[in-house]
This record gives C-alpha cells, sequence and structure tokens, in this order.
C-alpha cells in the first residue's frame, strides 16, 4: 500500500463507519485522479485509491471522514461521508471511455474490502456503490462492475431470482424498505439494475427485477 495523504477529511463526529462505498474514478487516469482528490481546492477525497494494476493508495485513515459521497443516502438516512469509507476504483467512468475492470484490480479491491470489513462493523448489505446512494446524479461503479464476483467471497449481497407478482408501486415499496431513494423511481430501478441485474439497465421495474429484489429482502431479513 501506497501512502498518499490528502488533507481532505474531517472529524467523523462519533459516527462509526457502516457503510463500504465503492466508485470509480471517472477520470481519464489514476494520476489525475489521485491529485485531485489531494487538492485542497477540489474538497474532495476517499479513503483509499486502487489503481489498474492493482496499487492501492492510502488517502485518508479510516477513523476520520473522507468527501467522496455528496449528497446522498442510504436506508433512509443521509451524511454518508460520516457513515461510511469510500474507495475509489480507477477507470475513466462513462464520460472518458468506461471499460472492464481488470483482474489485478478487482483483486485488489477484494483484499482491500476484505480488510477493511475485518476491522469495521459493515453488514453486507451496507456493500454499496455510489449509483446506490445517489442514483440521479451517479452511475459508478456501473454495470461492468464485478459485484456479484465480491459477494462470492462475503463482501457485499448477490440475489438469485424468487419469483414474486408486485406492481411497479408495491416494487418501488419494497425498494425503499432496502435502501434506495425512489424520489426519482426511474433512477432508482436504473441503479438498481447496475448493481443486481447488470445485462439489461431498465428504468421501470419487471418480473425479473422484483424476483431478484424480493431474495435480497429475504436475505436481510
Amino acid at each position: 500500500m501506497i501512502e498518499a495523504p490528502s488533507p481532505n477529511h474531517d472529524s467523523r463526529e462519533g459516527q462509526a463507519p457502516e457503510i463500504l462505498l465503492l466508485h470509480y474514478t471517472g477520470m481519464k487516469t489514476g494520476a489525475e485522479a489521485i491529485a485531485r482528490l489531494c487538492d485542497p481546492a477540489a474538497k474532495v477525497s476517499a479513503h483509499y485509491v486502487v489503481e489498474e494494476d492493482g496499487c492501492v493508495f492510502h488517502l485518508v485513515p479510516e477513523d476520520r471522514r473522507a468527501w467522496h459521497a455528496g449528497v446522498s443516502t442510504w436506508r433512509g438516512l443521509g451524511n454518508v461521508n460520516a457513515r461510511s469509507i469510500g474507495i475509489e476504483i480507477v477507470n475513466p467512468g462513462h464520460e472518458w471511455g468506461y471499460r472492464a475492470f481488470p483482474a489485478a484490480q478487482m483483486a485488489a479491491v477484494t483484499d482491500l474490502a476484505l480488510g477493511i470489513l475485518a476491522r469495521q462493523a459493515i453488514p453486507a448489505r451496507n456493500v454499496i456503490g455510489h449509483s446506490d446512494v445517489a442514483p440521479v446524479r451517479k452511475e459508478d461503479p456501473g454495470e461492468l462492475f464485478d459485484w456479484q464476483g465480491l459477494a462470492k467471497v462475503g463482501i457485499g449481497l448477490w440475489p438469485q431470482r424468487r419469483p414474486v407478482q408486485w406492481s411497479a408501486e408495491e416494487f418501488f415499496a419494497k425498494l425503499a424498505r432496502y435502501g434506495y431513494d425512489v424520489a426519482d423511481s426511474a433512477a432508482a430501478s436504473r441503479a438498481f439494475c447496475r448493481h443486481f441485474r447488470q445485462a439489461k439497465l431498465s428504468d421501470v421495474p419487471d418480473d425479473q427485477m422484483a424476483a431478484l429484489l424480493n431474495d435480497l429482502l429475504i436475505q436481510v431479513g
């Protein structure tokens, strides 16, 4: 791990981390992203950055609040920065040529996340992406990110299909119960797909999405 201290952090004000929030950097290079995350004028940061070759940079101590989530909510609560640890994963993103995440990078993300989860009391349902907490504003880490692979080793959740008959209204009520802000239902639907049904993004729920959400809700109890 490479130390690259950022000045952009402050107190968690007594809030323990309960979310692991994954992002892509959305910039042309990792070096540009790290420079921005360490620039006092930018007023943004994350706890860690993972390069495409698997190098991990440590920017902010886990006991401090990094500034990565912006305006966001999860499970009805805001102030996500105070409640989370943020990992920025180097990828140009949808604006600059979104591409698959290399195996070396995903291996490093896996090892880093497992270490964080061993140190912090973060439930599996709270291992999420930026688009999950800010579906109107954000798309990252996006539909090419291997959430299923992470879940297989105990990082986050992955659903099986449990068919159920729900109306659209019931689906969004259940989606809000799981954690999403559904004020913009189309954005919430797309965000759910980016995480849990990546092969087909949709603005409206369908039977497959309902079956997946149903299983997630059963998993969390």
